[in-house]
Parts: C-alpha cells; structure tokens; sequence
C-alpha cells in the first residue's frame, strides 16, 4: 500500500517579541541604534521613562520622556507591560505600543533593564531575552566614565548594579557580548538568533489576548 505524502505546508513563523536588555553602558542603545542603520525588518517600541533627557536624545525616539504623574496614571490605568524604578527614576513598557507593533507582521524589539527584563519574562513567557555585555568590568567603568553624564558615586552604583545583574544570566536565552569597535558582530548574532528562532519546529507564540 502506498501511503500518500506528507502535506507540508508553508504556514510563516509567528512574530518574536525579542526583549534586548543588559547593564547600564552595556551598550544596548548603540546595538538597536545600528540595528536601525542596517535596516533589519523589526519594529522597535519605544521605551518610557521619568528621567531627565540626554542632549543627545529626542523624545518620541530615544525614549517617551514623561512626568511622574503621567507615568503613574498609566502605571493606575494598567497601561504598563512592565515597569520599574531604576536609579532613581521610573522605566516602563507601554503594553499597547508592544500589541501595535505586533500586529505591523514584524518581530518586535523591545529595550529594558534586567529587572524589567525578569518582569516580562514572567508576564510573556514566550519572548526571547537577549543579554547585551561588555568584555570586562573594566571596559564597563570606562563606557560609563566616557558618557560624562554621570558623577563619580552614580557610576559606582551602576557598576556594582551589574554585578548583581550578571548574576540574573539565566532568566535569558541568549547572551551577546560587545567589544568595543565590533557592534556589527552583535548585530549578526542577533540576525542569526532571528533565523534560528524561525526555524524551530515549536515556535514561540506571543499571546497578549487583545492582539488579535
């Protein structure tokens, strides 16, 4: 007997939420920023925060720049994927740019501390979390010091702050490091990530139950 043959079907890979988080000066930024540069097809969600806006940043881009009373009503409201006070300052996720840029039929990119990375993990188990790292603490405390935007004591609360993220490893899926002068090594390693994740045979499958 003759057994008819198996129908495959081309059915396209589900949308991957990718959450890209790390230590401050990790370089984080400057690895979605040549993301943006090279084109690769995701959307990007812009993150939320309270803290005082860089020179260099524009609202709307960089970051949603608000007050704290506008982030608390959002945060009242249930508007926030995730949120969190770091350094002082409140971070968050709003939920409704991550169900819209969903929908857009790309993988999405989302940018957030670790501890905003270990709250989204619980709340959408299926997202893939990369962990952005520089070579060495000393290659960190020299990123920091060379932005000039922060004092002395700030950089070393930040530097000991990542002690205690590193030690967060393994909430993540994958873990990238960056050298300085080879942020397109991190960018290849993110593409090839993409590619892997597609070809599973059990895809993720990112369900916020209003993103239909």
């Amino acid at each position: 007997m003759v057994m008819d043959p198996v129908n495959f079907q081309s059915t396209p890979p589900p949308n991957l939420l990718l959450i890209v988080s790390g230590s401050s000066g990790a370089g984080k930024d400057a690895v979605i920023e040549r993301m943006k540069q090279l084109r690769l097809p995701v959307a990007h969600v812009v993150t939320a925060t309270t803290r005082r806006q860089r020179p260099n940043e524009m609202d709307g881009i960089h970051y949603h720049f608000l007050s704290v009373e506008r982030f608390d009503q959002m945060v009242r409201h249930g508007e926030m994927l995730e949120w969190a006070s770091v350094y002082n300052n409140y971070y968050g996720v709003p939920r409704f740019a991550v169900v819209d840029a969903l929908k857009s039929g790309k993988d999405v990119v989302v940018k957030v501390d670790v501890q905003g990375a270990a709250t989204i993990r619980g709340a959408v188990p299926e997202a893939v979390l990369l962990f952005i790292r520089p070579p060495s603490m000393d290659e960190l405390e020299r990123r920091l010091r060379s932005r000039q935007s922060e004092s002395s004591a700030e950089i070393a609360v930040r530097l000991g702050k990542a002690v205690h993220e590193y030690g967060q490893l393994p909430i993540f899926d994958y873990v990238l490091t960056n050298h300085a002068g080879r942020i397109d090594e991190v960018v290849d390693q993110v593409r090839a990530i993409i590619t892997a994740e597609k070809l599973r045979v059990n895809p993720r499958r990112v369900d916020f139950g209003d993103s239909d």
